[in-house]
């Protein structure tokens, strides 16, 4: 596996509100590449740079998980810039927290801006599953893991779980 997942409740690097990304550089793009194969070997729809050590803002989401649509990409400096009013409760895990499962409520629509890797500015509508894989990592540049506002937490073997993939 490219980089170890940081895991635990007390782990500074996933406590600690990570800096915004200053220039996209080769050696980002190679950091990026090895993100998502720690993602994918993980079985997760989504990881943040504090996950694999580093206090940066990026993250790697996968959009769609298991449609035919399905796409993974980078998010460079993401920011949530509108939401709905309305909130959904959904049950989420972390690969930082393994075997940790727990309904939290997000957003059900949102935009988020972000760059590419190109240095391009995008913005883009997410809703419901979606909308909740960004929150979920966007909470991870800030310190914040799932369990801060998760209800009905219980532990459960690992397995795939689909919609209910670790996040």
């Amino acid at each position: 596996m490219p980089f170890e997942v940081e895991k635990g409740t007390e782990n500074q690097i996933l406590r600690t509100v990570s800096k915004p990304v200053r220039e996209i550089t080769p050696e980002l793009k190679r950091f990026a590449v090895d993100m998502v194969k720690t993602m994918e070997e993980e079985q997760g729809v989504g990881i943040a740079a504090p996950q694999v050590g580093r206090n940066i803002r990026m993250v790697i989401v996968k959009l769609n998980p298991g449609d035919k649509n399905e796409i993974v990409f980078p998010m460079v400096n993401p920011e949530i810039v509108d939401h709905a009013e309305e909130q959904e409760d959904g049950e989420e895990g972390c690969l930082s927290l393994p075997g940790v499962w727990g309904k939290v409520t997000r957003y059900s629509h949102l935009t988020v801006r972000y760059k590419n890797l190109k240095n391009d500015q995008q913005t883009l509508e997410l809703h419901h599953f979606n909308a909740r894989i960004i929150q979920h990592e966007i909470d991870h540049l800030d310190g914040v893991l799932f369990i801060d506002k998760a209800f009905d937490i219980e532990e459960k073997k690992r397995a795939k779980r689909g919609k209910g993939a670790e996040i």
